[in-house]
């Protein structure tokens, strides 16, 4: 049977650890007493038995008739000695302690659980309001797109949506603001009519679910005016999409745009183009996307009232344990029953069914009713651990495949063997991180139901190499046969590994191959999206994957050159134009990475360490093109260059790596030189791991050692450098989630917040 302690601090919430029961410190106290009540026990019985020695003992009695010389301590006349009563608060001392502490236990839930309880119903108070909103445009919405075909069909002078469908007209009925300019008079004046109607009924909606209007100057001519009433409830109405409109995150180029276009017309408007209703940049798609917006944030309230439940249902069971425990040892059955009694009145022990009802509400508005959808949602399954005898089957030709491409030409083999490695040490990364219960779905913004496992990735790393192995086999019995292109092969599972990266259909892992894809275009366009944590994590991967975009660049030259039909491996590393493109390449993943810290700079207010990690990467290029040139014209002149370059650039990586990155070398901390939290108990890996970085950090000295060796040893070391990159990079991905879980976990967030859409805007 498994311990409580143990299954208690397995359960527990790693983002909430420290508002949770601390179960092993009342556990200690538990057993103080246990202790010191034992010693109490044998020091009674040792003044027992001692009294019953003295009674037993004939008393001597002096020649003056007094009991002075056989005076004992131990006298039966001196019952009720002090000592005794000084053993038993020795006891008391240590219960004492263990109830004021068990208190404070109490205390430090119930401020959190009503802390989190009440920002949860403040957040699911919004969520309501937002949704009444949206219920109340959607339905305006159809009715004016009813109205609207229904119109068509009577042959009235409506003008049609460029697009054909009436959703992508603008909230107040009209296209673009370029189309204004078309049509007749008349057909301009039933557009600005239908939209007046339509933003007049949304803004009532809004202002019926408590969006205030303020700045509006026709309102107040509608109420003050009796008689000119009706210009001044249009001229308000026009007016409504600059005081509200639904909030778009420029997340995206084409988000970006939209929202670009929508301040630029509200400008416009503000210039003199009040009479414009095309200003109500809302259509179709910005409704949709609020809809979605407001369904994921049902869904994180929903995760955050379960979590709640599970801290409630934790704590009652820990303190319900622990004072079992009180009770057997100090048998002080009245405190404990009142102790009980108060936990049972606490806040965070009272049920409440407010994720039922949340529940409820999502099935209502997001899934028709349809629990068994509903819950797909809320509640999505964990994947099944599977894999692991295909894993155990395929690494004995995986180990075996790695150590080809040392001693071949470096074409399609190495490509294949370093993203094996890196997928191979992606999956020792998750498989620590569950160990170690890093939440790293959480921190990437991964769906729990279709993100990687360790055995996932182990299967993939495995099966690539499998798949090499093979293709290197049927090669070379191709070669052997004397069959014409046999070189083709390699090229042919190029074509095949594409074609299953873009596979549209739902197999390997549809959902991860697109979310790589999707963070690859993030890095690649940059500037143009917004910055998540996945996106800069993986553009650092590609920082250290700098030799196997080198070997993409050889192989797509390889076969696109033709070089395959006669062996002329140097066809495509002897052109300029090769080793230009070779040059762009090095420095291309720290370009982007410099961009991403920029666009983070911008966004996140002006952060200066955001430059400074821009700076980092801008010295890494710097120390790249020197290497490059020193390749070129090895002179003494560059030596020096090389060096003083990649020095100041190897420490400047180092200090981020050490400092920013893992949390390490801070002189105040506890532990010394490292963090005040740490998840690993034994210290000492953190500094090993720490001189490991810093020796493979030095990799580069290789370049400017005057190392005389064969062309296939150079290929060897070259293998091996990469290879050791990449084990360094899969070894900081570790410390570096680490370092960013304890800081979700000291802000207490185990929830993502996500921004509502519709928002009231500043009026001057």
């Amino acid at each position: 049977m498994v311990k409580f302690s143990r299954e208690y601090e397995a359960s527990i919430i790693p983002e909430w650890k420290a508002a949770f029961v601390d179960y092993k410190r009342l556990k200690k106290l538990i057993k103080k007493i246990k202790v010191a009540r034992r010693d109490d026990e044998s020091s009674f019985a040792a003044v027992s038995v001692a009294g019953d020695l003295a009674a037993a003992m004939p008393k001597k009695e002096d020649a003056g008739g007094g009991g002075g010389f056989g005076f004992s301590i131990l006298d039966p006349e001196d019952e009720e000695c002090p000592d005794t009563g000084v053993l038993v608060r020795s006891a008391d001392k240590h219960e004492r302690e263990f109830m004021e502490r068990a208190d404070e236990e109490l205390e430090k839930v119930n401020a959190f659980y009503t802390g989190q309880e009440s920002e949860l119903l403040a957040r699911g108070e919004a969520l309501l309001e937002q949704l009444r909103i949206l219920s109340e445009v959607k339905r305006i919405l159809a009715d004016h797109a009813a109205a609207r075909r229904l119109a068509r069909t009577r042959s009235l002078p409506l003008p049609q949506s460029p697009s054909g469908g009436s959703g992508r007209y603008l909230l107040s009925g009209l296209t673009s603001p370029q189309s204004m300019s078309d049509g007749s008079v008349e057909l301009q004046a039933a557009r600005v009519a239908e939209g007046a109607a339509v933003a007049e009924e949304v803004m009532a909606a809004l202002e019926r679910n408590g969006v205030s209007f303020v700045g509006i100057a026709g309102k107040g001519k509608a109420k003050d005016g009796g008689g000119g009433g009706g210009k001044g409830m249009r001229s308000s109405a026009l007016q409504m999409p600059a005081t509200v409109r639904i909030d778009i995150p420029a997340t995206s180029p084409g988000r970006a745009a939209l929202k670009v276009w929508e301040e630029l017309v509200n400008v416009l408007r503000k210039d003199g183009g009040g009479g414009d209703p095309a200003a109500a940049f809302v259509h179709r798609k910005k409704i949709q996307h609020a809809e979605k917006n407001i369904r994921d944030a049902f869904m994180a309230l929903y995760r955050g009232l379960e979590l709640l439940k599970k801290f409630s249902s934790l704590n009652v069971k820990a303190f319900t344990k622990i004072l079992k425990k009180f009770v057997k040892v100090s048998e002080q059955q009245r405190v404990t029953d009142l102790f009980s009694e108060k936990v049972k009145r606490s806040p965070f022990s009272s049920s409440d069914k407010l994720a039922d009802e949340v529940e409820c509400i999502f099935m209502k508005h997001f899934t028709g009713n349809d629990r068994k959808v509903a819950m797909k949602y809320l509640k999505p399954q964990q994947p099944r651990n599977t894999h692991m005898i295909t894993f155990l089957v395929c690494s004995r030709p995986m180990s075996v495949a790695s150590l080809l491409p040392l001693v071949t030409q470096p074409t399609w083999k190495s490509m294949f063997a370093l993203i094996s490695l890196h997928i191979f040490l992606y999956g020792c990364n998750l498989f620590m991180w569950k160990s170690t219960r890093i939440n790293h779905n959480f921190i990437f913004d991964f769906s729990s139901n279709t993100a990687l496992t360790h055995r996932d990735a182990y299967l993939m790393s495995a099966s690539i190499m499998c798949t090499v192995v093979g293709a290197l086999v049927i090669n070379l019995f191709l070669k052997n046969a004397g069959i014409a292109y046999a070189n083709a092969l390699p090229g042919a599972l190029l074509l095949l590994s594409t074609g299953v990266l873009f596979c549209p259909f739902d197999i390997f892992y549809r959902s991860t191959r697109y979310c790589f894809m999707r963070v690859l275009r993030n890095i690649i366009f940059s500037p143009f999206y917004k910055v998540l944590m996945a996106d800069f994590f993986m553009a650092d991967q590609l920082t250290s994957q700098i030799p196997l975009l080198r070997h993409m660049e050889f192989t797509a030259c390889y076969f696109m050159a033709g070089s395959f039909k006669t062996h002329p491996y140097e066809t495509c590393t002897s052109g300029q134009q090769y080793k230009h493109l070779a040059y762009v390449i090095s420095f291309l993943p720290y370009f982007w990475r410099a961009l991403q810290c920029l666009r983070r700079y911008l966004e996140e207010g002006r952060d200066i360490n955001q430059l400074a990690n821009a700076g980092k990467y801008v010295s890494a290029m710097i120390a790249a093109a020197v290497r490059f040139k020193y390749a070129a014209t090895p002179t003494p002149f560059w030596v020096w260059m090389v060096i003083i370059s990649s020095s100041g650039a190897t420490i400047y990586q180092l200090y981020w790596d050490f400092v920013k990155d893992w949390g390490f070398l801070n002189p105040k901390s506890k532990n010394k030189w490292l963090r005040n939290e740490l998840i690993l108990k034994n210290k000492s890996i953190y500094y090993v791991s720490m001189l490991l970085n810093l020796a493979l950090r030095l990799a580069w000295t290789e370049s400017v050692m005057k190392i005389h060796i064969s062309k296939a040893e150079s290929r060897l070391l070259d293998f091996s450098l990469a290879s050791l990159e990449i084990i360094r990079r899969g070894h900081w991905n570790f410390y570096r989630l680490e370092n960013e879980h304890l800081n979700n976990v000291g802000k207490f967030r185990a929830v993502k917040t996500v921004p509502l859409p519709f928002r009231e805007l500043e009026t001057d």
